[in-house]
């Protein structure tokens, strides 16, 4: 026996907000999935975790792991030499998971930048302590450096023993589909979405150097004419590994390729040697000159070109001529995340900070949304478009800003350019503000 909202109402037994509606309770019976995500990467997975635990059902498009064979060994793969500088936000968020890879992680104490002149910049962990809400003894780290397959490793772990997430190997029909297969995304291509690149004349370099002295947890950048080159420690506090990012032009990068082992480590230690000259003028005993640090080269070489890239649209509707995949009649949007929303020049080590602030913004607006909006609603999209659209912002001016203003040779630009960080490194407050700031807290 039927009864009409009508006389329910009358007899109040209407249940009022308590009751789903008809439309979000066919949505969620329509599909087997709520949120369908393309692109298993670190952004990916982190993604398809934080959603399944909000209760959401979510396919993972992509081939499951290798896993272990039946003698218990690993396949073998190439060793990864990624490195990413990880803020105290994302940190916050892998640790909620219960995914940080703490045997593979590296707290950065300090960091030392320095210009092409005299122009040096120096940064340590106690300018963080308020922020990250310890006391100031305890010296909370600026960031950590995370080994990619380590946290890679975990990530997979945790998703294999997630039952509300399942690998799927072709996408599938959900309220949501996120993209997040990189910056050379084919689904991004497809859906038509404008991807506004401005290409760097510098490539990217990445290996692994050992030093004869431990790092101590200090991060290391230079700016030399067409070169940044940034070591990032590995392995510890007490750790001898950097992790090498050698920003170049595209032909200094085909080259550093090229040339033998010693060859490439006789280059690095040429930039290296500027900077511990000016930290001997400085009298600081504790920092071995360069010659000491002793570089040998532990990994293979990879390059990439650099770019600045923004999506137009990060938000849309699946097209019509996609319905044969879906099905009809119900709304299905799509979004993107990470590197197939957005890329930045790698100087600043924010591309996975700005991914994983991605999940962060999304998973809230789902799990804040009123039962009956779908994990796909449009107007919850769009509230994570604005958002993170916003915090890019000076994330995009501070990198290009930097690269930009290290690109010119002219004699008063350089000049200006080390004065400028000279004052700011005696600046204790635009530096504690600073390092406040790409925390993400």
């Amino acid at each position: 026996m039927e009864c009409e909202p009508a006389i329910l109402r009358a007899s109040r037994c209407w249940p009022g907000q308590g009751l789903l509606p008809l439309q979000w309770a066919a949505m969620n019976s329509t599909f087997a999935f709520d949120v369908c995500i393309r692109g298993a990467g670190i952004v990916g997975k982190t993604l398809a975790l934080t959603l399944a635990r909000e209760k959401l059902r979510v396919a993972l498009v992509a081939a499951p792991p290798a896993v272990a064979t039946q003698a218990g060994q690993e396949p073998a793969r190439e060793r990864d030499v990624r490195a990413y500088a990880l803020n105290h936000a994302s940190h916050q968020l892998l640790q909620s998971l219960r995914c940080w890879p703490a045997a593979a992680v590296t707290p950065v104490q300090g960091m030392r930048i320095w210009g092409d002149g005299a122009g040096m910049v120096a940064f340590a962990a106690e300018a963080l302590a308020d922020a990250a809400g310890t006391a100031p003894q305890a010296h909370a780290p600026l960031n950590w450096i995370v080994d990619v397959p380590a946290l890679e490793d975990v990530l997979d772990s945790a998703v294999h023993f997630q039952p509300s997430i399942e690998w799927v190997d072709a996408p599938v029909p959900a309220a949501l589909t996120a993209i997040c297969e990189g910056r050379q995304s084919a689904t991004r291509t497809a859906l038509g979405v404008e991807y506004e690149t401005l290409a760097y004349a510098q490539h990217a370099v990445a290996t692994r150097v050992r030093a004869r002295v431990p790092h101590q947890g200090v991060a290391r950048q230079w700016f030399q004419g067409d070169d940044i080159l940034a070591l990032l420690p590995l392995g510890g506090t007490d750790g001898h590994e950097y992790a090498v990012v050698w920003s170049t032009t595209p032909e200094h990068a085909r080259q550093l390729l090229l040339v033998e082992e010693d060859e490439f480590v006789t280059q690095l230690q040429a930039i290296v040697q500027h900077g511990h000259a000016g930290e001997a003028d400085e009298g600081n005993a504790s920092e071995a000159g360069a010659d000491e640090l002793g570089f040998t080269l532990t990994a293979s070489r990879h390059r990439w070109p650099l770019r600045l890239s923004r999506a137009q649209h990060w938000t849309g509707a699946m097209p019509a001529a996609w319905a044969g995949a879906y099905t009809a009649g119900v709304a299905q949007n799509w979004v993107l995340l990470g590197d197939a929303a957005h890329t930045v020049h790698p100087l600043s080590g924010s591309g996975l900070n700005l991914g994983l602030g991605d999940v962060r913004e999304l998973a809230q607006q789902i799990a804040q949304r009123p039962l009956w909006r779908s994990a796909g609603d449009r107007r919850l999209l769009r509230n994570y478009e604005r958002a993170r659209k916003s915090a890019l912002v000076p994330f995009v001016l501070a990198t290009d800003g930097l690269q930009q203003l290290f690109a010119h040779h002219e004699g008063a630009v350089h000049a200006l350019r080390n004065w400028g960080m000279n004052q700011f490194d005696r600046s204790a407050g635009l530096k504690s503000w600073l390092v406040r700031q790409a925390s993400g807290l």
